[in-house]
């Protein structure tokens, strides 16, 4: 499904018309005429407007997932982002992999200690 139909799909199971959904996105009625019938693309600022507003992921928004919610919660998303690998005890309790295969915790630490130097080149 293209994004354009993803969007009519989602504002049309809100009953939301086309001018309502336009002003809370604070685009024009045309220009959310021009996305829903693939006229023209949404650059990434408005699909994250659009996939807050409908509560969907960008992913789902186009075509990578058919899976509309986000699957992560807030705190679980807060965790990741500040996830510090070099923590011994969430080195022991997630498992990293790369190709498949599991990383070793010497693995693990050198990869950690690549990037920092890598960084450090910057």
């Amino acid at each position: 499904m293209s994004i354009g139909k993803r969007l009519a799909a989602l504002r049309d199971e809100r009953r939301w018309t086309q001018l309502q959904t336009a002003a809370s996105l604070g685009i024009s009625r045309a220009a959310l005429s021009h996305y829903e019938k693939n006229r023209r693309e949404p650059d990434s600022e408005t699909l994250s407007r659009f996939a807050d507003l409908f509560q969907v992921t960008v992913d789902y928004l186009i075509g990578r997932t058919s899976i509309p919610q986000q699957t992560l919660t807030n705190d679980v998303r807060s965790f990741v982002d500040h996830l510090e690998l070099s923590d011994d005890e969430i080195l022991n309790k997630y498992q990293l992999s790369v190709d498949g295969r599991i990383l070793t915790a010497d693995e693990t630490k050198r990869f950690i200690a690549f990037v920092r130097a890598e960084r450090l080149q910057q």
